[in-house]
């Protein structure tokens, strides 16, 4: 399948500013290190959050044995912000499916984070043959009633105090929040077009937004492809149980679940997630 032209992006020392290229009609974000079989990771969906935000730590180890790819979804990051777009699944979807046409990847492996996990659950059950191996972690995707803490995340209104209630319940490990954390993610959630964009995906109720990212079981069950799961126990955001409920559909999944830790278990065991990944995506 052959690759569409970049769209050139204006000159930036800033890291969450990468490469464009136009995925499903999208001006799409996105950074990029690496050689070899291709991965991509979908970040999730907490304010100001950007593929950099979410992959920071994990993109350097991952590129020792991979080619890398981490988008802005269309409502978060340095993605365009097209007028009249519909938040939605399928908009998302498209648009990462767009983002595999754009760079000529007929097929690549799949990372999934919380919201991003519903995402990649979809292309996967409705597109299988492009996708090779997938990790979900902490992932949306499967019902479940709608917590406390992901509740706070989707109605953030920004202000430094809410953002550290955000990431109270992100994180297990007190040292990882502090308030200057909060005031650089409070600061990220108010880049122009951030919490417009933000705002407008999930307003209250918000257990129809959790419902509407739900692939069927039978979907599910149907996956071919190898599958890690990843959760943290303590997590407050996506429990626990949506991930035991994944490990009884999906045929080929295997489950890690990391002690002390919250919805961060790239961020809060960042060592240990990037072998468990390396090792997993670059098996025979």
């Amino acid at each position: 399948m052959s690759g569409m032209p970049t769209v050139d992006a204006p000159p930036t020392t800033r890291p969450e500013v990468g490469s464009r290229v136009v995925a499903h009609g999208i001006a799409t974000n996105y950074l990029e290190a690496g050689n070899g079989r291709p991965v991509v990771l979908v970040h999730g969906s907490g304010p100001g959050v950007s593929a950099y935000a979410n992959w920071r730590l994990t993109m350097p180890a991952l590129s020792e044995g991979l080619r890398v790819l981490a988008p802005d979804m269309v409502g978060f990051g340095f993605t365009d912000r097209p007028d009249g777009i519909r938040y939605d699944l399928r908009t998302w979807s498209d648009q990462l499916l767009g983002f595999f046409d754009a760079l000529g990847l007929e097929r690549a492996s799949i990372v999934g984070n919380s919201f991003g996990g519903a995402i990649a659950l979809d292309v996967a059950s409705r597109h299988p043959d492009r996708v090779d191996r997938l990790v979900l972690m902490g992932s949306v995707g499967v019902p479940f009633p709608i917590t406390e803490g992901l509740d706070a995340v989707w109605g953030y209104q920004p202000s430094p105090e809410a953002m550290r209630r955000v990431l109270d319940f992100f994180a297990w490990s007190r040292e990882l929040v502090d308030d200057e954390l909060a005031e650089v993610r409070y600061r990220a959630s108010i880049q122009p077009g951030f919490q417009e964009s933000f705002g407008a995906m999930f307003p209250a109720p918000r257990q129809r937004w959790v419902d509407a990212m739900v692939t069927p079981d039978e979907a599910i069950a149907a996956l071919p492809h190898e599958t890690l799961l990843v959760h943290g126990r303590e997590d407050r955001v996506i429990p626990l149980a949506t991930s035991l409920r994944l490990l009884e559909l999906v045929p080929r999944a295997r489950l890690h679940v990391f002690g002390q830790c919250g919805h961060w278990s790239q961020i809060e065991h960042a060592a240990e997630f990037n072998r468990l990944l390396l090792d997993f995506l670059t098996q025979e």
